[in-house]
């Protein structure tokens, strides 16, 4: 029986695997960038080494990781970790390209680019949030109720709202969040976000 648990530090390296085969837009982008990690040091593992409280995961019935949600209550707070601490550590791995052009450049100074005030959403939304799920997991409401389950504890801890990015070309997210009931809320060109306000007070 598939269920829903909280995140484990034994799951790291299957957050890799679920982040890669679902980052073409919902599809897998193996082979996409020359290092195949790149995806989950950027939108996947640093949530679950500041926030493991706000990760959980969707385990098989034999016992694998089969999908994802992660978040941070604080987007401004970090998106500063971000940046002064989690990605300096890959500087070597990932040199900072002098004028990026290739998706892999333009991927890797989004790294660089990470920091805190970027986002005109945190004021009414400050938190965010990343979901991946494997398409074995799809047509069992496994989304949904990742989705519910983070929004009660983010309402159980005050948080005034929540927002997301994604890919335009993923059709079927979009369908989902929208589905869900989430607005529409300003994006950056060639982006698409929702948000979700979980209280009315400034």
């Amino acid at each position: 029986m598939t269920s829903i648990r909280s995140y484990r530090p034994e799951d790291r390296s299957a957050m890799f695997d679920i982040c890669l085969k679902t980052a073409k837009a919902g599809t897998d982008a193996t082979g996409v960038f020359s290092d195949d990690d790149l995806w989950g040091l950027l939108f996947a593992v640093p949530y679950v080494e500041r926030h493991p409280d706000l990760a959980w995961i969707v385990e098989a019935d034999d016992g694998r990781a089969i999908g994802y949600i992660v978040a941070t209550d604080d987007t401004d707070e970090f998106e500063r970790w971000f940046r002064d601490e989690w990605w300096p550590q890959f500087a070597a791995r990932f040199p900072r390209p002098e004028n990026p052009e290739s998706p892999e450049e333009k991927m890797i100074e989004y790294g660089y680019r990470r920091g805190p005030g970027q986002n005109p959403n945190t004021g009414h939304y400050p938190a965010h949030l990343h979901i991946d799920l494997l398409p074995e997991t799809q047509g069992q409401g496994l989304g949904r109720r990742l989705i519910e389950t983070l929004f009660a504890e983010l309402r159980r801890r005050g948080v005034k709202g929540l927002h997301l990015g994604m890919d335009p070309a993923n059709k079927g997210a979009a369908a989902f969040y929208e589905r869900l009931g989430m607005e529409r809320l300003p994006a950056e060109a060639g982006g698409q976000s929702y948000g979700e306000r979980f209280t009315t007070g400034e």
